[in-house]
């Protein structure tokens, strides 16, 4: 929830009519999600081993540092903390989406898109994404000299131990976050979209649902290439 409430958030500043933030630009909506990525991380990490995202439970739980049996119960968990976070941004945001003429800015508040629509190619660069994402967390050991647990970053340095991965999240924004908006989370993409398509914005479009298998399907292929990589390479 605090994932999306902030990184929602940020896209919603930036592309609603009349928000203060309006096209404030791509450079903050990337810090937006990086530091997004953060506090969510640092606010979750010592109850749940901060899993925000399906791709990175499925992925520890292939290299064997999280259990199958709980994998279920933590994309549930995912799915329906995304969806609440877009109702509050939603909220948040109420008197500017009637003010907003466009429908597709409106759904793009809380879900990707393409920037040119060809279902290879973005398949392919969420894949690319999302592996840089489970790959960069799988071999962040040394950013807190641990063996490699259920915690995607263990909170032994204080809030700071999120850093790392807020700044390879933050990353993969700025480098191949154009093509589609890099979504690397399933979650992050079904619950707000569901949410989109559930909520009573005047004027959206449609909630792009044969988009939709793209951002859930492409990360846990990427997550599955890290994690085998990973296994391959020894665990190094």
């Amino acid at each position: 929830m605090l994932l999306i409430v902030l990184g929602d958030g940020v896209v919603a500043n930036v592309l609603l009519t009349k928000s203060k933030g309006q096209n404030s630009g791509w450079i903050v909506i990337t810090t937006g999600w990086a530091l997004a990525v953060f506090i969510a991380v640092a606010a979750v990490a010592r109850v749940s081993g901060a899993h925000l995202n399906p791709a990175v439970s499925v992925a520890l739980a292939v290299v064997g540092a999280f259990p199958w049996s709980a994998v279920p119960g933590y994309i549930l968990a995912q799915l329906l903390g995304a969806f609440a976070g877009a109702v509050l941004v939603w909220l948040t945001y109420l008197p500017h989406w009637k003010q907003t003429p466009d429908g597709e800015l409106k759904r793009a508040v809380f879900c990707t898109t393409p920037a040119i629509r060809s279902a290879p190619a973005n398949f392919l660069c969420e894949v690319i994404g999302t592996f840089v994402l489970i790959f960069g967390v799988l071999t962040m050991k040394s950013a807190f000299e641990k063996t490699l647990t259920g915690s995607v970053i263990p909170i032994d340095l204080g809030a700071l131990s999120a850093l790392p991965v807020a700044l390879l999240v933050w990353a993969i924004g700025l480098s191949l976050g154009g093509p589609t908006g890099y979504a690397i989370n399933p979650a992050r993409d079904a619950g707000p979209r569901l949410a989109h398509a559930l909520l009573p914005i005047p004027g959206k479009a449609t909630s792009d649902w044969s988009y939709a298998w793209i951002p859930v399907l492409a990360p846990i292929v990427g997550a599955l290439l890290a994690a085998s990589l990973y296994l391959t390479l020894g665990k190094f």
